[in-house]
């Protein structure tokens, strides 16, 4: 993709078509969608004054329009002749005004180059603001002053009409006088005294009169750092239209001629892995990508995406690529169809990479009638990497040297910067090591002579690694618990990729350093094995970053370092660590700990976590425990806790095996999602769902069975007898298994009308799932009878199943609360912030280590579960403190 001049490129998509509005004057005047030439092509004065050829042109002193506007007015007549000077005006509603007009003859000073000064004076209401006198100042667009020469013997005559007289001029000029908007002009000193009544009722009333509120158009879109995944989620911002009547007229004025800058940092990891990745880009109310939209490439150039206001979308390609692993300042700015890009870096920003795109289209923009992305969403994955400070100037084209948006938190970000450099020490290291243990016993032998006991010792004993390494003394003294690492693990069986040879050792680090914090005195070793965790976070097992993040920011048995405790903490969110969003999200939404309150930053964090959720609870591998509410005060609901050994275990599998249908089922559901303390094992709840299905008429066993079978979850998928289960069951009045027929034909015969039929009526039993389903038919616009795609009734449905605790339906709602898309659903940011955390903190991978805090609380090791468990209740006290009783 290139600049216009070279071909451009398509964009992402189709839009519907709008209307384009031109001003066209004749031959002569410049359409406002763009800049154009100052003149119109004439003679140069010498030749001119050789060959006695009429021309003018003109000198304005000042460019802006003023009050009076003093012009220096240069021609010359070959014949009698009249001078037309003319001042014509558009503004939003209207177009070609004219607001000055000066005529004079020349009839004596033939074939002589003549020069008149002229004093142009604009209306008032043109050139300042809003007063007592002057009620409704305008905004103009586009201020235009021509000139021309016609002979008095071609229809040159004082009395002609001015518009009849251009059509004969022999010699013609323009130029364009640079507007001021209402909110940049001067008030105007009228020099006039107000009668006695008029000045006693206006100092009564002066008081009372409605202020313009203090506004500008420089809008922070984020001031802190943002850890982005690369994943399907990012952060949400919407403008509203200024409160100030003279910056929203110069809003409106320039929906078809964009004046703005965007200003952002990054710091990204790699380029777009897909075809591209989200930057910054704005989704209109159609849901369709508009002015501007930033992406990320492959290749590392950067693509910005234009809507046109004809209804076509325009995309061109930057000629240079962005840094990888150094901070750097991306500066956008628009000033009608021109775009200039800058990308500085280094000290004082003196690195730097410009390029000027030029168009002829005319661009449509307009910022509020939708919303902003940060980063990823459901229609294009966000960059990896970290966003700084954005600022975005809504109303201003500022060159660089005009942008105020300094890297803040300079302390973290150079932190982020150090911790990146020394990763890639260590991932190199790691890889060369792992790849000459690849290759074998040709290196074992160049550490180890040939004799008997050696041989013995290689087939039998504990695999030996080569301790020749082929690093200077200074890194191995740098990476001292790197390379002790390595000596001591055995790692002859490593994966053949190189980056899951790393993060394989990476876990392999943490899960030594976690043997040593569950000993009788893992509390005290902590501080000697954060470097082991630090290797293990630069390997990318982000689980080493949480638990680093939990010790620098309580405090256990280390210094309290809350700098640390942020750069892991980022670290782990940008590495898409569970624990670690949550934190981030928690922090943001409370303003704690010198994290800013940002309520979109946390939707951003949470609705991260909260997207997989539902994911997780179906992936059947992994740490996880179903999220349960649990009292610590609550005697009665921590006896029901047990483990796959404890009592109320052992009783369920009793009555389960006498066949008792509540038992079985209670017990295979423990079993599958592992509740109530007991681990996972989806295998063993299968064959109590199979045993429940099979023996019993218990509908919800019959349904539950039905399920596994139709996905195949640790069972082999039987579409047939899965069919005739989940009718079985539903016969039984069961709406889930109604729910069920509903998706079974909606899935696998794709049979929209029986589907819609089913959940209707599962629906009408009180199926949260059907509701969502529904609302799913509407948003996809396949509702059997609806024509098209039904966003509100779908917002309806979706609302719905969330009221009765769906998660995907809770999910859609935070979307739409965040983005404020839908009237029904009225912008909320904290509201969106409370439904995906609601979701997120069901997370499994969360109830694991919540599972692990109370196994740790009801053995009586309050005190001591930092040692035991995993540090479950350490990571239960930091997210959150407000629920242990004791925590802070």
């Amino acid at each position: 993709m290139a600049p216009p001049s070279g071909g451009v490129p398509p964009g992402l998509g189709g839009r519907p078509a709008c209307a384009l509005l031109l001003l066209c004057y004749l031959n002569v005047v410049p359409s406002l969608g763009r800049q154009t030439s100052l003149t119109t092509s004439v003679i140069p004065r010498a030749e001119q004054s050789v060959a006695y050829k009429d021309f003018i042109y003109f000198t304005i002193f000042e460019g802006n329009v003023r009050n009076v506007s003093e012009v220096s007015v240069e021609y010359l007549c070959s014949q009698p002749c009249v001078v037309n000077l003319e001042a014509v005006v558009s503004s939003e509603f209207r177009s070609s005004i004219p607001v000055y007009k000066k005529r004079w003859k020349n009839e004596k000073h033939l074939h002589t180059s003549r020069t008149q000064i002229v004093h142009v004076k604009f209306p008032s209401i043109m050139v300042y603001r809003d007063d007592y006198f002057i009620r409704h100042s305008i905004s103009v667009s586009v201020v235009i002053l021509r000139a021309w020469i016609t002979h008095q013997y071609s229809s040159g005559d004082l009395n002609v009409k001015w518009e009849e007289n251009l059509l004969h001029a022999v010699a013609k000029n323009y130029t364009l006088l640079k507007t001021v908007p209402p909110f940049e002009r001067p008030f105007k000193d009228h020099q006039v005294c107000l009668e006695w009544n008029m000045d006693y009722i206006w100092n009564l009333r002066a008081n009372k009169i409605p202020q313009c509120p203090l506004e500008n158009d420089v809008v922070t879109l984020l001031g802190f750092l943002y850890a982005s995944s690369g994943e399907n989620t990012g952060i949400v911002k919407k403008f509203l239209r200024f409160q100030n009547r003279e910056l929203e007229a110069t809003r409106r004025q320039r929906i078809d001629y964009p004046v703005f800058t965007v200003s952002l940092w990054l710091y990204l990891l790699h380029y777009c892995k897909a075809n591209l990745c989200g930057i910054l880009y704005f989704v209109d109310s159609n849901e369709m990508y508009g002015t501007p939209s930033i992406f990320l490439t492959e290749e590392g150039y950067l693509h910005i995406q234009m809507h046109l206001v004809k209804g076509e979308d325009l995309a061109v390609k930057t000629k240079f690529t962005i840094p990888l692993k150094e901070w750097f300042r991306l500066d956008i700015s628009f000033n009608g169809g021109q775009i200039v890009v800058t990308t500085s870096s280094g000290q004082d920003l003196k690195d730097y990479h410009n390029q000027t795109i030029s168009f002829r289209e005319d661009f449509h923009y307009n910022d509020t009638s939708g919303y902003f992305i940060i980063g990823g969403s459901r229609y294009v994955a966000g960059i990896e990497g970290f966003f700084g400070p954005l600022k975005y100037y809504r109303l201003h084209a500022l060159h660089p040297a005009q942008i105020f948006n300094p890297l803040l938190e300079k302390q973290l970000s150079e932190q982020i910067k150090l911790y990146y450099e020394r990763c890639a020490e260590v991932q190199e290291i790691v890889s060369v090591y792992t790849s000459t243990v690849q290759q074998g016993d040709r290196r074992q032998e160049a550490c180890n002579l040939r004799n008997s006991y050696l041989d013995l010792k290689r087939r039998y004993g504990r695999p030996s690694t080569c301790r020749a390494f082929p690093w200077e003394k200074e890194l191995r003294a740098k990476h001292r618990s790197l390379f002790h690492a390595l000596l001591e693990l055995s790692l002859v069986t490593v994966p053949r990729n190189q980056n899951e040879s790393v993060l394989d050792f990476g876990g392999r680090i943490f899960e030594k350093a976690l043997k040593r914090l569950s000993s009788v005195d893992g509390l005290h070793q902590i501080s000697s094995i954060i470097p082991f965790l630090m290797d293990a976070s630069c390997c990318g097992y982000h689980k080493a970053s949480y638990y680093l993040a939990v010790f620098y920011e309580t405090g256990l048995t280390v210094p309290r370092d809350q700098l640390q405790g942020m750069l892991y903490s980022l670290v782990g969110g940008q590495g898409s660590e569970r624990l670690s969003s949550m934190n981030l999200g928690y922090k943001h939404y409370q303003g704690i700990d010198n994290y800013p309150l940002d309520w979109e930053l946390s939707y951003a964090y949470y609705s991260n976590i909260a997207t997989k959720t539902p994911l997780d609870q179906h992936t059947l591998q992994g740490d996880q425990a179903y999220v349960e509410t649990i009292r610590l005060k609550d005697d009665e609901i921590l006896k029901v806790q047990t483990k796959e050994d404890g009592d109320v275990f052992m009783w369920l599998k009793h009555e389960a095996t006498r066949g008792n249908a509540a038992a079985q089922q209670r017990l295979a559901q423990m079993l599958f999602w592992g509740q109530q303390g007991v681990a996972k094992n989806p295998e063993a709840a299968i064959e109590w769902y199979a045993k429940g299905a099979l023996e019993t008429e218990d509908p919800a066993l019959i349904y539950d069975y039905a399920i596994v079978l139709f996905k195949g979850q640790g069972v082999k998928k039987n579409r047939r007898l899965a069919l005739e289960l989940m009718k079985k069951a539903a016969s039984k009045g069961l709406h889930q298994a109604v729910n069920g027929l509903g998706w079974y034909y909606h899935k696998f015969k794709k049979n929209y009308a029986k589907a819609a039929k089913y959940w209707l009526k599962a629906e009408e039993m009180g199926n949260p799932d059907a509701s969502y389903n529904l609302g799913v038919l509407y948003l996809d616009g396949i509702f059997p009878g609806a024509p098209g795609r039904n966003q509100t009734l779908a917002g309806e449905y979706f609302h719905k199943a969330a009221q009765g605790g769906h998660m995907e339906g809770t999910l859609w709602c935070s979307l739409y609360y965040v983005t404020g898309n839908l009237e029904t659903f009225p912008r909320d940011p904290e509201k969106a912030v409370v439904w995906a955390k609601h979701i997120a903190e069901k997370n499994g991978y969360l109830g694991h280590v919540i599972r692990k805090g109370l196994n740790a609380y009801l053995e009586g090791s309050w005190q001591g579960a930092h040692m035991t468990s995993d540090l479950g209740l350490a990571t239960l006290l930091h997210l959150f403190p407000s629920s242990i009783p004791g925590g802070n």
